[in-house]
């Protein structure tokens, strides 16, 4: 099997960055409790060189912050689209942005739900458990409106399925019982600082 897939196409060899990086520049990542993260985002309807700019920002601001994924609420645009490059379970790397995504609905009988660890860049410093099956299919369109269908299993649904829930408006402390919610607020409150320093010191390295 090949070991990269972009846009959900196999590539024979990849840079450890996406070239959209190098045309980037970085954003604030927003945090929980910032109103653009918690309303459905609008349907992206110009395709574009503002589209393709804000996709380069969203893959740099995604690795200075060493994320698996990006939704454009998550740099204070209010657009269903996200970006990722993240491995699943086989070590596979997936990589590529999806604009107005849809997850498809899985037939329970054929659900499997892990429980594992989630985090996310607008939660910093927090990892909590969280149930989600392990395979995703995203419907939706790459940055030149051509249809574009995204299958991943393991880590990479995982990430698929909670990039898509951004996009509607939910974050993964939605899925917390009130006891899980304050304890990922504690963790924040506990490590979100040395998030910041690490961010910062890669914004240098990438940028500098």
């Amino acid at each position: 099997m090949p070991s990269v897939f972009v846009q959900g196409r196999p590539v024979d060899s990849y840079p450890p960055l996406a070239p959209e990086a190098r045309r980037g520049k970085v954003r604030r990542i927003t945090e929980v409790g910032e109103e653009v993260l918690h309303k459905p985002c609008r349907d992206v309807t110009e395709f574009g060189p503002d589209l393709a700019a804000l996709i380069d920002d969203m893959f740099l601001t995604m690795y200075i912050a060493d994320g698996a994924g990006l939704a454009a609420n998550q740099v204070g645009v209010d657009l269903r689209l996200f970006v990722y490059d993240c491995p699943d379970d086989d070590g596979v790397r997936h990589v590529g942005h999806i604009v107005n995504p849809v997850l498809e609905p899985l037939d329970p009988a054929g659900r499997r739900l892990l429980d594992e660890g989630e985090g996310c860049l607008s939660v910093p410093g927090a990892v909590m458990d969280v149930a989600r099956p392990d395979r995703a299919v995203v419907r939706g369109y790459d940055q030149e409106g051509r249809p574009l269908v995204i299958e991943g299993t393991g880590y990479f649904a995982r990430c698929l399925a909670h990039e898509t829930d951004h996009v509607n408006g939910h974050v993964y402390l939605d899925r917390l019982s009130s006891r899980e919610r304050k304890e990922a607020l504690r963790q924040v409150a506990d490590r979100q600082e040395e998030v910041f320093a690490r961010r910062a010191a890669k914004t240098a390295a990438l940028t500098g």
